[in-house]
């Protein structure tokens, strides 16, 4: 089988769909991998190890994409990409419940079997691809939620300090911070971990009591959990000086939780860290924002809104990601991708196929 690994060019996308060590694993196993020459630079790898391990470099877009019978990325293809497209097995975070309506139709024309790595799902009900992206994210939570709440962060027009000045974890005779987290899942269990160590006060909202008591027991009851009721949602919000948003519905827009005016009534220059952006977010002031242009003023308060936060660790990013997603590859490859789909309920879960309107769907278990 013939894979191929292109550059990704969404902006600030700096991870690569394989690493080296996966590049490896698929040529040790008598599979072709074209990877497009820079693909890695982002993440720390050069040509030349991709090269050491059997990858044959190529020098345009194109041929990483039309040589190959399966493509592997990152991000979702962007408009230039579609029109690389011509029947191949492609393998990506494609988000298409808040995805452009003109990729999912790139995809039906040039019947592309396209395959949503947040959409693999195994029986227990997880998400086995998403799950180390979602750790990635939860662990970087106070380190963004952190440095916006510096005075010094953020600056108003103009020019005066906008961040709240607060330290997450306080000191003697200081109280820490007041941290809410929207969602009991990988992100929102990973960031409640990851706040807590910092020192700070952690309450985690969350429509499922079963993940909350799991939560609780994993984390020796040190942080307090709520069912997110509307009335929950608002009381929480109020006095929280870091909002996180970590709710995931698998296929479909994130619902949106925190109104307008309950950001309204939150504290002056408190901050909103809304990881559920890549699904339509699930605060309504909420907006897609860059790594190059991360943070917006909205109501008062500080919002951070990039879709793709793994980025900004590309190099652990790109290992999570090939680690996971490296057993699927090798299976494609083995048994070719029409019989690894009929054999893995997990992988044909993912698959985002054309129903009967001509729409994009992620495919049933």
């Amino acid at each position: 089988m013939e894979f191929g690994v292109p550059t990704e060019v969404r902006p600030h996308e700096y991870r690569v769909g394989l690493t080296p060590a996966g590049v490896d694993a698929l040529t040790r196993a008598g599979h072709l991998v074209y990877v497009e020459a820079g693909a890695g630079i982002g993440s720390g790898f050069a040509d030349e190890e991709y090269r050491q391990v059997g990858a044959r470099l190529v020098y345009s877009p194109e041929e990483a994409w039309r040589r190959p019978a399966v493509v592997v990325k990152v991000a979702r293809p962007t408009a230039a990409e579609h029109a690389y497209f011509q029947g191949q097995t492609l393998l990506a975070f494609l988000h298409l419940a808040v995805a452009s309506p003109d990729l999912a139709a790139a995809l039906r024309d040039a019947a592309v079997t396209a395959v949503a790595y947040e959409m693999i799902q195994d029986d227990d009900g997880t998400f086995p691809v998403l799950h180390p992206t979602s750790e990635v994210a939860g662990r970087l939570a106070p380190i963004i939620a952190g440095s916006l709440l510096e005075t010094m962060t953020c600056r108003a027009p103009e020019g005066r300090p906008e961040g709240r000045g607060i330290l997450l974890g306080g000191v003697p005779g200081v109280p820490p911070a007041n941290v809410v987290i929207l969602g009991a899942g990988v992100v929102g269990g990973n960031a409640a971990r990851a706040f807590l160590g910092l020192g700070a006060q952690v309450t985690v909202l969350d429509a499922n009591i079963a993940r909350l008591q799991a939560l609780d027991e994993r984390l020796g009851g040190r942080v307090i959990t709520m069912p997110a009721t509307p009335l929950a949602v608002e009381k929480a919000t109020a006095f929280a000086d870091v909002l996180i948003g970590a709710v995931y519905v698998p296929g479909q827009r994130a619902p949106v939780l925190v109104t307008r005016e309950m950001v309204r009534a939150m504290r002056p220059r408190a901050v909103i860290v809304d990881f559920s952006i890549d699904q339509g977010g699930c605060v309504e002031t909420s907006r897609p924002t860059t790594h190059r242009d991360p943070v917006f003023v909205e109501e008062g308060v500080i919002h951070y809104c990039v879709p793709n936060v793994p980025a900004r660790v590309a190099r652990t990013g790109s290992h999570a990601l090939t680690n996971v997603s490296l057993p699927y590859l090798l299976e494609i490859g083995r048994a070719g991708p029409e019989a690894a789909f009929r054999a893995n309920r997990a992988l044909r879960r993912g698959l985002a196929a054309p129903d009967v309107g001509g729409a994009v769907r992620g495919g049933a278990g």
